[in-house]
């Protein structure tokens, strides 16, 4: 659109680790780089660095940067940020809210849209050592010689603040989730206020679905209790605590650390400096006086209680999250060993969606609701959709699935047969035409990725056109994909015969 030049991008949670492994770059930490540029070579000219004479200049910051939102339409790139590209050669693009153009392009941007889709589904793929070991572990999930099932509780801390579910939780738990959510509102990213009814936004399908709650809907599938379930997500805020309801339920629930080793893990992690040692050092103790003023300024929700004088401190409490939430009002920066674990978690979520994307059936806690840029159920199943629309992906509304739970809520173990038959039959929907297009009203106002039909696909010439269905502002739901070329068309029949 520009007629730039694309140097490859940066991943900021590989940038901010100063640790991560020297045998790679921002970029190539989780993408094939190689590929990428080959993949896009007759489309964009792309670089893997600014040359030497302007690297100096960025460092000095002399170089215009813009954040364009996820709405930003063709215009904005052409009318702001392409004079400031022309005069100053370079500039910088930061990228927060999971995309920097519109989520449906106008028809007569058509090459635009097909280009994005062969970034999204094409030249971005993992490189080739978490390829393999994604791999190997769905072989391995498929060597017990029965079908396994994908789920990803979508309990996130971001997810739970935005969505004011944070009374859902207990304790300290509640208190990370308010802090997080008042960041949230000073950003200008949330626009509400900061104590919500957390339990009336659970009814009005806003917060996930809660492990228990998810395990209760399987087994109204008639999912049996040998069911081999693998749990995705690098991180789920409560730990794993909030799982024992579902293990109880279902004997085979197993992760990435379950199927894989620690040196494989380690080996895909790459060599890295060690960090230096911990030098915590115990807080001075407070006097009486001091504890009754902050307990005193503690606000509405008190906050946890220190142990006890006769009890010794244990780790968890001397660092990370218990010790600032229960000592101080601010939350800590990052140490060195945070950050690092914000970029391993990308290479373990880069597994789980490997995982996801390959499982027999997909069901996730939580998924895209419009509300908010993607998230990684959302894009598992714009995946799913993309490379088999026919594969098992549960997309349920989580305000019917509330208001099914309140029926059952003082006896969810022992539910009725007429409740099982309702959930069962919401579920059925969920996997059918009605479900998908269900998820495209709601997911495709704020990202394609989610559901990247009909601009994603095309049909061959033996299939018949499917009639479109459109949405109240006109739009293609549905249906009614463009033939395939003739290139494409001949290359499936050449798979086909080589198979």
């Amino acid at each position: 659109l520009l007629n730039a030049t694309l140097v490859i991008p940066e991943i900021q949670e590989s940038t901010r680790s100063k640790g991560i492994s020297y045998k790679f770059k921002s970029f190539s930490y989780l993408y094939d780089e190689e590929q990428f540029i080959a993949s896009l070579k007759n489309d964009v000219n792309i670089i893997k660095s600014l040359p030497d004479y302007f690297k100096s200049a960025r460092r000095r910051s002399e170089f215009p940067t813009f954040k364009p939102k996820s709405s930003a339409s063709p215009n904005y790139y052409v009318k702001e940020i392409l004079p400031s590209l022309k005069k100053a050669k370079v500039v910088g693009l930061i990228i927060m809210d999971g995309g920097c153009l519109q989520p449906i392009l106008p028809p007569i941007l058509s090459e635009f849209q097909r280009l994005r889709c062969r970034v999204a589904f094409h030249a971005l793929q993992f490189r080739p050592e978490i390829q393999i070991l994604g791999l190997r572990m769905v072989e391995r999930l498929r060597a017990w010689g029965q079908p396994f099932l994908a789920y990803h509780p979508g309990l996130v801390r971001d997810t739970l603040a935005y969505h004011g579910c944070a009374e859902l939780f207990q304790d300290v738990h509640t208190e990370l989730i308010q802090y997080r959510r008042e960041q949230m509102i000073k950003q200008g990213i949330v626009n509400d206020e900061l104590s919500v009814e957390s339990h009336i936004r659970r009814e009005n399908g806003s917060c996930p679905l809660m492990p228990e709650e998810v395990g209760l809907l399987l087994r109204a599938m008639g999912y049996p209790s040998n069911t081999i379930i693998y749990v995705a997500g690098s991180q789920t805020f409560g730990g794993q605590r909030l799982l024992i309801p579902l293990r109880a339920m279902f004997a085979n629930v197993v992760d990435r650390t379950s199927l894989c080793s620690k040196t494989e893990l380690s080996d895909l992690v790459g060599p890295e400096t060690p960090l230096p040692p911990d030098v915590f050092k115990m807080p001075n103790p407070k006097s009486e006086e001091q504890l009754k003023e902050e307990w005193n300024r503690a606000g509405p929700r008190p906050r946890p209680l220190p142990p006890p004088p006769d009890r010794p401190v244990y780790q968890h409490e001397k660092e990370g999250w218990y010790a600032w939430i229960t000592e101080n009002d601010k939350e800590p920066n990052p140490s060195p060993m945070d950050l690092r674990m914000q970029a391993h978690r990308l290479l373990w979520d880069a597994l789980d969606y490997i995982v996801s994307v390959e499982a027999d059936a997909f069901f996730p806690g939580f998924h895209s609701d419009g509300s908010r840029w993607p998230d990684f159920s959302g894009l598992v199943i714009g995946q799913r959709l993309y490379e088999r629309a026919s594969s098992r992906t549960y997309r349920p509304d989580r305000k019917k699935i509330a208001e099914l739970f309140n029926v059952i809520r003082d006896d969810m173990y022992h539910p009725k047969r007429n409740w099982i038959l309702s959930a069962r039959e919401h579920l059925n929907r969920s996997l059918s035409e009605e479900g998908l297009i269900r998820q495209s009203l709601l997911s495709k106002p704020t990202s394609f990725l989610s559901h990247p039909i009909p601009e994603c696909s095309c049909r061959i010439s033996s299939v018949e056109i499917t009639k479109p269905i459109k949405g109240k502002d006109g739009r293609i739901l549905f249906g009614g994909e463009p033939e395939c070329p003739k290139w494409m068309q001949s290359a499936r029949a050449e798979k086909a015969r080589t198979n």
